[in-house]
């Protein structure tokens, strides 16, 4: 049984090791392509966010919770403000951050290679004053002293710009830079007469001076005609009531003025990252508030900055389908499969060609190598001198013996006997004619 199992229908090992090569090679290039083509994303990014007690610090912490469920560290950057978070993009510094609305252009934007994820939220122009120096016009500011903040945090430009469109200097004013935290402070121990914030109402300050007595909110009654003049702010209303209404706090309904906070990117984040934060972001902020229907942020409208493909992918149609049904990093993998099609695409057909001849190759080889030693059997016969001939057939004699032995015990498919067995006629062959030589007759003899 043995003998007859040398003779199979196919020979995995010689196929194995002819197209082992290519196999490896193959893999190697599909593994290249999958890393440098398209890498896995990172599973860590730093997000600028705000000043202590500032929306944005509290809105990063749950981006933070969000992001870890899918095992990304997001490293939160606290900074000044809307400002410093744009520098800081445009230096490389962080990969992501908060940038309110009306910080840039759309072609500084394009140029620096920014991109949006969506608007997240509505940020009113707060401007809190002490009682006794209330005004009802922007105008009345004049000679006050007005914290604005560090120029790091946007309010700054935004507020001189409100400030130009009432024909009021910021030299008319006496403006500070102090912090969120220290500014509040100063005016509410009246070293200051008023401060401007410009946040989410969920911000523990305005929380706080919303419901503190001696501190009044300003009223910008003209808000519609400011969103006109400037285009990035849109008019809201802050109801009477909202903050507490057993204590019917606000006592009256406020017109505010606001421009919206947004999700800004480097155009080099990776498309993954980009469908996993604005997925959080739906999360975050999908739902109602004091200034938003649900549903109605994250959007794709109330940003200068191109919004990026996959945000507004994710806006018109959802989550990615795959990242419905399974977790991110196994939708992802699946995702970039297509690397891998490519890539087998364009190797296996060449390389299908070659396969099979290096097979047939490989398994007539085994068959040809021998005919090298029956031929130097026949030139050992052929340059025995006269004296040593006898010595010389004997011993080629057995040295057919033995490859004749060794050429029966390979194991060779069935497609290829004909080989084989021509080559034991040849091995034949060659015996008969040394025993012509030996019994003294012609030097040939014929194959039949």
């Amino acid at each position: 049984m043995s003998k007859i199992l040398t003779f199979t229908r196919f020979s995995v090992r010689d196929l194995l090791v002819t197209a082992g090569p290519t196999v490896a090679a193959i893999a190697a290039m599909c593994a290249i392509a999958y890393l440098l083509v398209d890498p896995a994303p990172p599973r860590k990014v730093s997000l600028a966010t705000g000043q202590e007690n500032s929306a944005y610090a509290e809105f990063g912490k749950k981006y933070v919770a969000a992001l870890a469920k899918h095992a990304i560290k997001v490293a939160p950057q606290p900074s000044l403000g809307s400002q410093e978070n744009l520098l800081r993009l445009n230096q490389g510094a962080v990969d992501i951050a908060f940038v309110q609305s009306g910080s840039t252009e759309q072609a500084e934007a394009e140029r620096k290679g920014l991109i949006s994820l969506g608007s997240l939220f509505t940020e009113p122009l707060w401007l809190f004053m002490r009682e006794e120096k209330a005004v009802t016009q922007l105008t009345g500011l004049k000679g006050m002293k007005v914290n604005l903040g560090p120029e790091g945090t946007g309010v700054p430009r935004l507020f001189k710009q409100v400030l130009a469109v009432n024909g009021v200097e910021a030299g008319d004013l006496g403006i500070g830079a102090l912090e969120n935290t220290p500014a509040t402070v100063e005016l509410l121990e009246g070293r200051i007469d008023a401060l401007v914030f410009s946040s989410a109402p969920e911000a523990p300050l305005i929380q706080m001076l919303l419901q503190t007595p001696g501190i009044r909110l300003f009223d910008f009654a003209q808000a519609e005609a400011y969103t006109r003049r400037l285009p990035f702010l849109s008019h809201v209303t802050l109801p009477r009531g909202i903050v507490d209404l057993g204590r019917d706090l606000p006592a009256q309904d406020y017109q505010l003025i606001a421009p919206t906070a947004t999700l800004v990117a480097r155009e080099d984040l990776h498309p993954a990252l980009i469908d996993l934060f604005v997925q959080a972001a739906a999360q975050i902020h999908g739902g109602t508030g004091w200034f938003q229907q649900q549903g109605q942020f994250p959007s794709a409208r109330y940003t200068e900055i191109p919004v990026a493909r996959e945000a507004a992918k994710f806006y018109k149609d959802g989550a990615p389908m795959l990242q419905r049904y399974m977790s991110f990093w196994l939708a992802n993998f699946f995702d970039r499969m297509w690397v891998l099609v490519v890539a087998l695409g364009a190797l296996i057909l060449p390389l299908s060609k070659v396969v099979p001849p290096l097979y047939v190759w490989r398994i007539r080889s085994r068959v040809y190598r021998w005919y090298g030693q029956l031929r130097s059997v026949e030139q050992a016969l052929e340059t025995a001198p006269q004296e040593r001939r006898a010595e010389i057939y004997a011993a080629q004699l057995q040295r057919l013996k033995e490859i004749e032995e060794m050429v029966n015990q390979m194991s060779i498919p069935l497609s290829f006997a004909d080989g084989l067995y021509g080559l034991r006629s040849h091995i034949n062959f060659v015996r008969q004619r040394v025993l012509s030589l030996m019994a003294g007759g012609p030097a040939e003899a014929s194959p039949e």
